[in-house]
């Protein structure tokens, strides 16, 4: 079932960082620092994020201050792992034990890049690749109306083998439940199917072995299929699912209640993705293919369909929105092959600005970007950086904020159409790995909360993991 890969390969598929590279800076002064592969190094310099998020960054994912007391060198560059226990033994901290930041300054040095290695094959495209907040499960969606879950923790044994009910298309999106007890899937149709994630039922065949029930998000003049929905994303409490379709609209259904409790008129196209913005669940971001990121606020409608906030700064359509999770920063993946990061404070009351400059007709669905639109830039662009290197074609592509526990979220991570997943550095716009697997579109990624580990879904039907360090063998996971 796992696959390993030729040393011929190696460089192709990903970059990675040996422990001679690692520990290489207790010998050489702190020389080493983590860069780009040698297939994706630029010339050009890089422009670091001048921003709060920067600090913020550097406060999560850096090595403590006192640390520079006992380690001579250049601050800027990563402290080897040999001199943070170096450290600890001193206890240059005074607490006698690392800080969360620096477990991250260690963890976040051994990317997920060694593989790919096989986790399982259908004969239809992967859509959605996403770990369980608890990184226990990993779900996989996929075109030929298979949803698989799989219970990492026991070797990738497949836990549920979902048969989607109504499909039409495609699984959109999937979202499970915080308490890990109920999914939901999607398609291009109003219905939201919701399944029992948790009964002993490995084969769940729609209101056959079991009932997958439907949650309508139409109104009664709507037919069956009068829209379709792109994204679907649990609240944290797993209370309300909020939804993006293809009827330029925000659905927010309340689970308690059994029925929609809001609709709000967004955009002036498709909404292809929408997510909570923190634990609150009062903020909603939402993107489109009219170009705009919006924030929306429960609290303080100040008139109907009316955002908190826009924010301007992609040329074309957004696939996907990922949330820090703080209520202030968010990423965006937009068709103009460009992912962007925004700081809401910085939204504008309205879309403002329209750039007008567009000289091109194409569609991202079949045609490559317009090479005379690469260098085009927004004249209103409120983005805090931009990421540039993957690209955006075919489908929606997502992209995602790396984990808090290992990297102090220092990393974004996104799929590709040219079958590779980037990683990029957050405050320097670096590409410090680039995963490449055979030839089809990477639609979807997830990053394991926990450990170094990176599970990519693409429209071959195949679903691959990349580790540090990784044997090309099942793990020995807990069997608890």
């Amino acid at each position: 079932m796992y696959v390993t890969a030729s040393g011929a390969t190696v460089n192709e598929m990903g970059y990675a960082m040996s422990r001679l590279d690692i520990e290489a800076d207790l010998r050489d002064g702190g020389k080493t620092i983590l860069e780009v592969s040698h297939s994706q190094r630029s010339n050009k310099p890089l422009k670091y994020v001048d921003n709060e998020i920067s600090q913020l960054t550097r406060l999560q994912s850096g090595p403590h201050e006192r640390l520079s007391q006992v380690t001579p060198g250049r601050r800027e560059l990563p402290v080897s792992t040999v001199k943070m226990l170096a450290g600890r033994e001193c206890n240059y901290s005074g607490r006698g034990r690392f800080s969360s930041a620096d477990c991250c300054h260690v963890l976040s040095r051994y990317l997920p890049v060694n593989g790919p290695w096989l986790v399982d094959q259908m004969n239809s495209r992967a859509y959605v690749s996403q770990f369980s907040a608890d990184g226990s499960l990993f779900i996989a969606g996929f075109q030929g109306s298979h949803i698989r879950i799989y219970n990492v923790d026991r070797g990738w044994k497949v836990q549920k083998n979902i048969l989607a009910k109504s499909l039409r298309w495609t699984v959109t999106d999937t979202s499970l439940s915080p308490d890990q007890r109920h999914l939901v899937y999607a398609s291009m149709s109003p219905i939201v199917h919701i399944v029992n994630a948790g009964s002993p039922e490995t084969e769940s065949l729609a209101n056959i072995t079991e009932i997958h029930e439907g949650l309508d998000f139409s109104s009664d003049d709507d037919g069956e299929y009068s829209f379709g929905i792109f994204s679907v994303k649990f609240s944290t409490d797993g209370r309300e699912v909020v939804a993006g379709s293809s009827d330029d609209s925000i659905y927010v259904y309340d689970l308690e209640a059994n029925k929609l409790s809001l609709r709000i008129l967004a955009h002036t196209s498709d909404v292809n993705t929408v997510c909570f913005a923190d634990e609150s669940g009062h903020l909603i971001y939402s993107g489109s293919d009219d170009t705009f990121c919006k924030v929306w606020d429960r609290r303080c409608f100040v008139a109907r369909d009316k955002p908190a906030g826009v924010l301007m700064g992609h040329l074309e359509g957004i696939t996907f929105i990922d949330s820090r999770g703080d209520g202030r920063y968010l990423i965006s993946n937009g068709k103009d092959q460009s992912i962007k990061l925004w700081d809401i404070r910085g939204m504008s009351s309205n879309a403002t600005c329209n750039p007008g400059f567009k000289s091109y007709e194409w569609d991202y669905r079949w045609m490559d970007y317009p090479p005379q639109a690469k260098e085009v830039k927004h004249p209103c662009d409120q983005s805090v950086a931009t990421y540039r290197g993957h690209s955006v074609l075919r489908t929606l592509i997502r992209c995602y904020f790396s984990p808090a526990y290992s990297t102090g979220q220092k990393y974004i991570y996104t799929g590709s159409h040219n079958s590779c997943v980037y990683i990029y550095d957050l405050v320097s716009g670096a590409q410090v790995a680039t995963l490449k697997h055979r030839k089809s579109p990477v639609r979807d990624c997830s990053w394991h909360p926990y450990y170094p580990m990176l599970v990519s879904s693409s429209w071959d039907g195949d679903v691959v993991k990349w580790e540090f360090p990784g044997s090309g063998e099942a793990p020995a996971y807990s069997s608890t």
